[in-house]
C-alpha cells in the first residue's frame, strides 16, 4: 500500500482531531507484516520475556484468524509518545481508519486519570522497558539454566493478574517481622521482597512481571470506554474529512461497520460483549444527551466501574437488546432478564480484581511456612481447585517453604490447600 499517501492522510486527520478539540500524545505509526502483528497481539508487546504459554496464545489467535473469526486492525501501546502498529497488508481504507482510532486512543490515555496514574508509576515507555527485561530474563538463562529460569516465571506470570492497584507501584518492604501486619493482595509484590530464599534475579522476575501488570492495567479496567471513545472519534473524524476520496470513505465505513457489530461473525450469536460496540453506542447516546464538554469529562474521570454503573441505562440497553441468563432460585433453571442492573453487573464481573479471586497473605509462620485465604464472599464463587492446585506448587517452588490456601469449593465448602516446600 501507498505509505506516503497514508502519511499524508495522518497528517490531515492529526490536524482535524485537533480542530475538533482532541488533546492527544503523539503517536508513531508503523506498518509491520501480518506474522509480527500476531506475536504482539500475542505477547502483548512487540519484544517480552518468552514463556511457553505465549506459544500457546499464538496458535490459538492464528487459528481464530485462520477462520475469519479475528482480524487485528492494530495495536496501541499508550505512552509519551503512543506506539502504534498497523498490519502493512491492510488496505489504505483500513488504515486510514485505524490511524483515526489510534488518535482517539491517544486522546483518552493522556487525558484519563486512571491512565495517567499508571503512567506516572509504571513510565511511558513500555517498549524499551519491556526490551531491557527481556534481555536480562536471557541474561539469567545464560548464567542459571533455561529449565531453573522458566520455573521462576511460571511461578510469576500464574500470579500475574495478582497485584493491588491501591497501592503504589513502588513500595518499600515491611520492616518488622512477621509480616504483613494486614492481608496483602499483591502477591506479586510480597513475594519478590519477602520470600525467605528467593535469589535477586528471581525478585527480579517477579518486579518486572509486576510492573507489566500495572502498566497493562488501565487497558483491562477502561477497555469499553477506551475502544468506544476511540470508535466514536475514527467514524466522526472520517465523516469530517473532506480531503478523503469517496471511494476510500466507503471503504473505510465499511470497516467501521465491521469493527462496531455487536457480533463476532455472520449467523453468530453474540456469546459476549464487543467491547467497541457497547462503548461506541454509549458514547453516541451521552454526547447526544449531554453534550461533548460531558463526554469530555467522564472520560476524564471514569473506568469500566463507573462508566458502566452510571451511564449504562434502560434507553440504551433496550436499543441494543442486551440481556443475561440468571440462574432460576432453587433450580437450575436459567432464566433470561433484561434488568438493567442485572445486564450491568454480568459485563463488570469479569473485570473485578483483573478478573483474577481476591487472594491475600494472611500470615508468615516462624518456620517461613506462607498461608493465603481467599475471599470468596467478595466475589460470590470459589475457585477451580485443580487450577488453584497447580498455582500452589508454583508458588511453593519459589517461596521454599509450606505454602497453604484457606479457600471454598464451587460448591462454597471451605477448603485448605497446602503444599510443602519444594527446591529449584
Amino acid at each position: 500500500m501507498s505509505t506516503a499517501l497514508l502519511r499524508d492522510y495522518a497528517a490531515l486527520l492529526e490536524q482535524l482531531a485537533l480542530s475538533q478539540g482532541l488533546d492527544f500524545y503523539p503517536v508513531e505509526f508503523e506498518q509491520v507484516p501480518q506474522n509480527f502483528m500476531l506475536e504482539i497481539a500475542v505477547y502483548g508487546l512487540p519484544v517480552r520475556m518468552p514463556h511457553w504459554s505465549f506459544g500457546a496464545r499464538y496458535l490459538h489467535q492464528l487459528a481464530q484468524q485462520q477462520m475469519g473469526l479475528s482480524h487485528i486492525f492494530e495495536v496501541v501501546f499508550p505512552g509519551d509518545p503512543c506506539r502504534a502498529f498497523m498490519m502493512e497488508s491492510n488496505s489504505v481504507a483500513e488504515n486510514t481508519l485505524v490511524t483515526a482510532h489510534v488518535i482517539g486512543h491517544a486522546d483518552f490515555a493522556k487525558n484519563n486519570a486512571l491512565f495517567t496514574r499508571h503512567m506516572a508509576m509504571a513510565g511511558g515507555d513500555i517498549l524499551e522497558r519491556s526490551a531491557a527485561r527481556a534481555h536480562r530474563l536471557q541474561q539469567a538463562v545464560i548464567a542459571h539454566g533455561q529449565e531453573r529460569v522458566e520455573q521462576v516465571l511460571d511461578a510469576a506470570l500464574a500470579l500475574e493478574p495478582h497485584i493491588d492497584i491501591q497501592q503504589a507501584l513502588h513500595r518499600q518492604p515491611y520492616a518488622q517481622q512477621p509480616c504483613p501486619p494486614h492481608p496483602e493482595r499483591d502477591l506479586l509484590w510480597f513475594i519478590a521482597h519477602h520470600a525467605p530464599d528467593l535469589a535477586d534475579w528471581e525478585r527480579d522476575i517477579f518486579l518486572a512481571v509486576r510492573e507489566e501488570a500495572y502498566y497493562f492495567y488501565p487497558l483491562h479496567a477502561c477497555q469499553i470506554m477506551n475502544e468506544g471513545w476511540a470508535s466514536y472519534w475514527h467514524a466522526r473524524l472520517l465523516c469530517e474529512a473532506d480531503f478523503l476520496p469517496q471511494q476510500l470513505y466507503l471503504q473505510a465505513l465499511k470497516s467501521h461497520s465491521d469493527v462496531v457489530r455487536p457480533i463476532a461473525a455472520a449467523q453468530q450469536a453474540a456469546l459476549s460483549i464487543n467491547p467497541y460496540h457497547l462503548g461506541f453506542h454509549m458514547w453516541e447516546h451521552i454526547i447526544g444527551r449531554h453534550g461533548l464538554e460531558a463526554a469530555r469529562r467522564i472520560r476524564a474521570e471514569e473506568d469500566d466501574f463507573g462508566f458502566i454503573r452510571n451511564y449504562l441505562d434502560a434507553e440504551i440497553c433496550e436499543q441494543l437488546q442486551l440481556f443475561v441468563f440468571e440462574a432460576a432460585r432453587d433450580s437450575d433453571t436459567r432464566l433470561e432478564t433484561r434488568d438493567p442492573h442485572a445486564i450491568r453487573e454480568a459485563i463488570l464481573r469479569p473485570r473485578y480484581n483483573y478478573g483474577a479471586p481476591d487472594i491475600a497473605v494472611e500470615s508468615m509462620q516462624e518456620d517461613g511456612g506462607l498461608v493465603l485465604r481467599h475471599d470468596h464472599f467478595r466475589n460470590g464463587r470459589g475457585l477451580d481447585l485443580a487450577r488453584a492446585e497447580s498455582v500452589l506448587a508454583y508458588i511453593a517452588k519459589v517461596w521454599r517453604r509450606p505454602v497453604s490456601l484457606h479457600t471454598a469449593d464451587s460448591r462454597g465448602a471451605p477448603r485448605t490447600l497446602s503444599q510443602s516446600a519444594h527446591f529449584l
